[in-house]
């Protein structure tokens, strides 16, 4: 099967190197030329281009790895060129603005929501991984609005990566995703911003870090242009999420300055059954 993939960072790069590792030709393109060429140097995709146009006139399926905020346009804009044996399915961590805004194209049924649970604090061609997918858990949004057949290639595409495939509407998807994903890089960027603040008259706070805060802080190496888009993209949900965030700090600082080692106990308790869900 020929297949374009727009966008050639972590998600769009591993992408190439998995699917062409299980038989399919891939068609990169990169409005970042460095990109482009890097891709093909590291051998993510078979092929390069230009030209969205070649890839509407020449594969099968396209695959848009851009940030949040170009999405829909390209959605809207390849949809526009395709035939009706042609699919475009996006890989956008975010789900309701892009669907709302592609529902009323005449072709939307040749179009498949869905975010990959995958990925790294690097970016960029470099960070690709050849097994970036394999076990990770595949969403799919409002899949009752595509065809048959774009559900179908869609699902044996991913699947074929070795995926778990879920399914859920796009709202649902932005709801959960802002308390289990969007809300950790929030945390994880406010713990940096905090330590590098303390660290301008301590300098020996991250000196003394350790693995602890180097796996909490992790979060924070990640590409900012992709996450300013995430978050603006799912503001409602998100404030929601950092508000009750908030809320818990609080409870904390309460219990901290009350001197109260029930409270801290009881609290650190409760939150230690999260073990349950995360075996």
């Amino acid at each position: 099967m020929n297949i374009g993939i727009i966008g050639l960072g972590l998600i769009g790069g591993s992408l190439g190197l998995s699917l062409q590792k299980n038989g399919h030709n891939v068609t990169g393109f990169d409005k970042n030329r460095n990109h482009t060429e890097k891709a093909h140097e590291f051998g993510l995709i078979s092929d390069f281009t230009d030209k969205l146009d070649d890839l509407t006139d020449n594969c099968d399926v396209i695959i848009i790895c851009t940030p949040v905020e170009h999405i829909d346009h390209l959605v809207n804009l390849t949809l526009s060129k395709t035939s009706s044996d042609q699919i475009i399915i996006d890989c956008g961590s975010t789900k309701k603005d892009i669907c709302s805004n592609i529902d009323s194209h005449e072709f939307r049924d040749r179009f498949v929501a869905g975010h990959p649970i995958a990925g790294t604090e690097f970016s960029g061609p470099s960070a690709a991984l050849p097994d970036l997918f394999s076990g990770k858990k595949m969403i799919f949004c409002d899949i009752e609005k595509s065809n048959e057949r774009a559900k179908t290639i869609a699902l044996q595409l991913f699947s074929s990566l070795g995926m778990q495939l879920l399914y859920m509407t796009s709202e649902e998807h932005d709801k959960h995703l802002a308390y289990v994903s969007h809300l950790s890089h929030v945390s994880s960027f406010a713990l940096s911003l905090t330590a590098l603040e303390i660290e301008k008259n301590d300098e020996q706070i991250l000196n003394l870090s350790g693995s602890g805060f180097a796996s909490t802080v992790r979060l924070a190496k990640s590409n900012p242009d992709t996450w300013t888009s995430i978050f603006l993209s799912n503001k409602r949900n998100l404030l929601i999420a950092v508000e009750e965030y908030q809320n818990q700090l609080q409870r904390i600082k309460d219990a901290l300055i009350e001197s109260s080692d029930e409270s801290l106990k009881e609290l650190i308790t409760d939150a230690g059954k999260i073990r349950k869900i995360l075996k």
